[in-house]
């Protein structure tokens, strides 16, 4: 008898709180919740995609109970502008899962953060020594090097006699640039050597990326009813594993550093130096350095991969916008060089391609959550304190209030009318806006530019023989961030002369 008086008895407080938020505030409208477990047997897996579908129902702002916590879900220009704008400072705390406290350490590092003195100074450190345009500049042969290493590697595959099935698979090549890109950024190491073979340490980098990636998206329906969580304990022992073998590998490679930069007196550029060397003024702890580094590559592998998978499907099911692209690199750089990032100025339309794929099939549809410090009101409803906040970038981007035939790839649209998509234009948030926009952005975007730069400049791509446009699987895995749920297969085929597919490689 006392299990189920138990239940009753939770069962009602959670009516009664729920009738309490009902009464007291003006929620946004949404679909109606069920008790306990609010709207959760409800949600589709592509969650951008079902919110945007309730949003053509209930409005641009709409309350989704995740249990028994609130979230509302924005989708319009004018409510992400009062999300991240004109309440940013009191929406700017950060809703963190228990595995991703505990393995942020109650959130040290910048992502997991809450807004305060601790994020400001990161945000700091990040914007002003990081990711300023000096160090990035400085870094750019790094970029460039793996980039042409792409290049090299689709060559080699594309014209190796062997290959009868001709058609390659396009992630793996995007993958490989982004890993080695964002480790030699953040640690000046490549875990590749030129053969192509990882070493041990990379072995051991790669596994545990992976393994943090799985445990923080890994969420039972405990996370979202407190009250069920002695039923669903987390497996600190295993969260505590990956973070120590984290931590050892990344205090392996600061020694490394320092032990170099005692030898030779020299501070590198790569972000480890960096913030080894600007421990003391910024008064850093270890565990906030490791969280950075780790900040970087996490946010970094993924992300890009993605927009520029997505943007190659794209070009091979339009061929004419693929055709105008290339003309533009045959006119600019010619077929006697390879591009380079400062070519970009001299390429809107490359610029525009890239854009179009970001808005599109933005990596992130959903930004991180943000948590209310305060009580505030959006579109005129009330967000208590506590509620988690997110922005629908996805259905933001293809609004048909604001652009035109939004469904379609059309480049052209940004040669129309120059849209800010670093956090000042409301209308495009691939890397967000406010307190929480990515310091990375510019970085992500240079890196995207020059791959799509890259892959159009040195060859054509078509789709597999007796594969047509139509049978791209255009639909989205499930997850934080969204890879295309059918890898990309296309056929590569060589525009340039032989000699200018050999990687530029440089040993900084």
């Amino acid at each position: 008898m006392a299990l189920p008086l138990l239940l009753t008895s939770v069962l009602l407080i959670l009516l009664a709180y729920r009738l309490y938020h009902l009464l007291r505030f003006r929620l946004p409208p949404g679909p109606r919740p069920w008790p306990i477990v609010g709207n959760l047997y409800h949600i589709k897996p592509i969650r951008f995609r079902c919110f945007a579908e309730w949003a053509q129902t209930y409005g641009p702002i709409v309350s989704v109970w995740f249990g028994s916590s609130l979230n509302v879900i924005v989708s319009s220009t004018e409510l992400a502008r009062e999300v991240l704008k004109e309440h940013d400072q009191h929406l700017a705390d950060r809703s963190r899962s228990r595995s991703a406290t505990r393995m942020s350490r109650g959130g040290k590092d910048l992502i997991w953060a809450d807004y305060g003195p601790h994020y400001v100074k990161v945000r700091k450190v990040c914007t002003i020594e990081l990711f300023s345009i000096k160090r990035l500049e400085s870094l750019r042969p790094i970029r460039e090097d793996e980039v042409t290493a792409m290049v090299e590697s689709i060559y080699s595959d594309c014209t190796n006699p062997e290959n009868t099935i001709r058609s390659l698979l396009v992630r793996k090549y995007l993958e490989a640039v982004a890993f080695n890109n964002i480790t030699r950024l953040a640690f000046g190491k490549r875990f590749v050597n030129e053969e192509g073979v990882m070493e041990e340490q990379g072995k051991a980098f790669k596994a545990s990326v992976a393994s943090g990636t799985k445990l923080g998206a890994s969420l039972s329906m405990s996370e979202h009813i407190p009250w069920l969580r002695w039923m669903f304990p987390l497996d600190n022992e295993v969260i505590d594993k990956h973070t120590a073998e984290r931590d050892r590998l990344t205090r392996e490679i600061m020694e490394e550093h320092t032990v170099a930069r005692r030898k030779t007196g020299d501070t590198k550029q790569h972000f480890i130096d960096a913030l080894l060397t600007l421990k003391e003024e910024y008064d850093l702890s270890e565990d906030t350095v490791i969280g950075l580094l780790w900040d970087m590559i996490v946010a970094g592998t993924d992300t890009t991969a993605i927009a520029v998978e997505w943007t190659m499907a794209e070009l091979v099911k339009n061929p004419r916008v693929q055709q105008k692209a290339q003309e533009e690199l045959d006119r600019v750089i010619g077929s006697k060089r390879v591009l380079n990032e400062s070519d970009f100025s001299s390429l809107p339309y490359l610029q525009c391609v890239a854009k179009e794929g970001l808005r599109l099939h933005p990596p992130t549809p959903l930004m991180l959550p943000h948590r209310a410090s305060d009580s505030v009101k959006i579109g005129g409803y009330d967000i208590p304190k506590g509620s988690i906040v997110q922005v629908n970038v996805w259905a933001i981007a293809r609004d048909p209030t604001v652009w035109k035939n939004p469904e379609e790839f059309w480049p052209e649209r940004f040669l129309e009318e120059d849209v800010d998509m670093k956090g000042h234009d409301f209308r495009l948030l691939p890397f967000g806006a406010g307190r929480r926009v990515c310091p990375g952005a510019q970085l992500s975007i240079s890196l995207v530019t020059s791959m799509l730069g890259h892959l159009l400049h040195h060859f054509h791509w078509t789709l597999p023989s007796g594969v047509k446009a139509e049978d791209i699987d255009m639909s989205e895995s499930p997850g934080r961030v969204t890879y295309m749920r059918t890898p990309l297969q296309a056929v590569a085929t060589p525009r340039l002369p032989s000699e200018l597919y050999k990687r530029q490689l440089v040993a900084i």
